[in-house]
């Protein structure tokens, strides 16, 4: 367990605000030990196979998921978002888990290339090293998802980096048992000591940015603390990548031919509401802004259907109920339209979920109507016609995903759509809500600017992996110096590209698709 001292993060129930208990945070001793442990594993965690380390994390996967009946009502107290959300999300951390076990098995992300010598070239090697230690600082709104176990440590480890955790205050109880988890576990598989470690309290965030040993930096959360630890480690003596994703307004196109189906309105009410109040409108994804056409009365729609669901329930935090109902006015003040919201919040931090409308002239780069509102609200911005709907997608910043509700496949407006939101989007959905992130091999969970600090990276998929490497070559060295990817037995029994030519692994089942 952590080194204490009298500082402490309290737990505190969103329902009613209640203390449910305070949990003392680490000492600045513990994180040096911490950290100490963590470079004296780098060696060890980066050189052992892949089939190893994804052997840890399948153990990390099937612990985390036996013990589900403990984890769930930790995490409900804590968070309130409900014994059935949890339970799920428990699954998915289990889930991604066993993912990222499968791809750091398969080996294809270590690029594992060779170029024999010829007469005019010598013989070059290249493959993909870890970076060292990794400090990860998982989400307040996912706590099994994105938080301790989350895409980041299981990547992160995948990669064979050793990974320190900085826990969120949001659900320290839940951090706590994760960490302990996570401890053992490891320990019972033969890992190093140091391959995980965990830490509490901001200032041990920060210390632990900008301490040397530190080779990099995931974290998910808002723009705001993203951009603070992205400051900091710009300022080290050696800048280290922050791989912060933030999130921003995620924009939802709708078609005139998708408005003129047959009961579209209700279809498309019934589909934005779910989407902008699940889990009350604290995820990353949530689409913030509603574009349609002028006249197709989409906004009263919305409200209507809002009105007759009333979702209900806390933000995690009192000092995210605070933002939100700070942001909404915000928009008010801005030009927004208050169109519709739940009448009562609801107890403890709950929040009036809402639906806003707003001219599109409005939609100006620095206007706080393209600014995130975490949290359930909705901007509804009609627009006149193709050029004018042109003109508002060229003054939307980065963001995480773009979708666009067509008529199907024949609707002829979707093309010029999905074109014009691929450029400042990291994923765009046809016919799909952006809400919910497939751990996938073809997954991108990033975006440009201001959404991610990388733009080319992502969180969640096989190409999560990539953050916590750097490609090397080596030139014209002896066998006994070169990692065991790079030998010409390939004791791994990795896929390379062997002289220009991609050699998979004989014998190597693949993955069966449908026809």
């Amino acid at each position: 367990m952590t080194a204490i001292t009298m500082v402490s993060d309290l737990a505190l129930d969103p329902r009613t605000g209640e203390v449910v208990a305070a949990m003392p945070v680490s000492t600045p001793q513990h994180l040096a030990e911490t950290v100490a442990a963590a470079v004296l594993a780098t060696t060890a965690v980066g050189s052992v196979s892949p089939a190893a380390r994804a052997g840890w994390l399948e153990g990390l996967a099937n612990a985390v998921a036996g013990a589900v009946d403990t984890l769930v009502p930790t995490a409900d107290r804590e968070t309130g978002l409900g014994t059935a959300r949890l339970t799920a999300e428990v699954a998915r951390c289990a889930n991604q888990l066993r993912f990222y076990a499968a791809v750091c098995r398969e080996g294809s992300w270590l690029g594992a290339t060779i170029d024999h010598a010829t007469s005019d070239t010598p013989d070059l090697r290249r493959v993909a090293v870890p970076l060292g230690p990794v400090a990860v600082f998982g989400a307040s709104n996912f706590p099994f998802g994105f938080g301790t176990l989350g895409n980041d440590t299981g990547s992160a480890l995948a990669a064979g980096c050793p990974v320190i955790v900085k826990g969120h205050p949001a659900h320290p109880l839940t951090h706590a048992a994760l960490a302990d988890l996570a401890a053992s576990t490891l320990a019972e598989l033969g890992a190093p000591a140091g391959t995980f470690g965990a830490v509490t309290g901001l200032d041990n965030g920060r210390a632990l940015v900008l301490d040397d040993a530190i080779s990099a930096v995931a974290f998910t959360g808002s723009q705001a603390a993203g951009l603070s630890l992205w400051s900091l480690a710009q300022s080290r003596p050696r800048v280290i990548p922050v791989f912060a994703e933030m999130g921003t307004v995620n924009p939802v196109v709708v078609t005139p031919a998708a408005v003129a189906q047959p009961d579209a309105l209700a279809t498309l009410a019934k589909g934005s509401v779910q989407s902008f109040t699940l889990g009350m409108g604290q995820f990353c994804t949530k689409p913030g802004l509603l574009l349609v056409p002028a006249g197709a009365g989409v906004a009263p729609a919305v409200a209507a259907e809002l009105e007759a669901a009333s979702p209900r329930g806390p933000l995690l935090t009192a000092g995210m109920a605070r933002s939100y109902a700070e942001g909404v006015r915000t928009l008010q003040l801005s030009g927004a339209t208050l169109v519709g919201a739940v009448a009562e919040p609801g107890a403890g931090w709950g929040v009036c979920a809402t639906v806003l409308t707003a001219p599109a002239a409005r939609l100006v780069p620095g206007s706080p109507l393209l600014a995130e509102c975490f949290g359930p609200a909705i901007l509804v911005v009609e627009y006149a016609d193709d050029a004018e709907l042109t003109a508002i997608l060229d003054r939307l910043q980065g963001a995480l995903v773009g979708c666009v509700m067509t008529a199907g496949a024949d609707d002829p407006d979707a093309p010029a759509v999905v074109t014009s939101l691929a450029r400042f989007v990291g994923r765009v959905a046809v016919d799909a809500w952006p809400t919910g992130v497939a751990t996938t091999w073809a997954q991108q969970h990033g975006g440009p600017w201001p959404s991610t600090t990388v733009p080319a990276a992502t969180s969640v998929g096989a190409a999560a992996l990539a953050r916590f490497t750097r490609p090397v070559a080596f030139q014209n060295t002896p066998p006994t110096a070169l990692p065991p990817a790079l030998a010409d037995a390939n004791p791994w029994r990795l896929p390379r590209r062997v002289d220009g030519r991609f050699v998979p692994v004989p014998g190597r089942p693949g993955k069966k698709r449908a026809p």
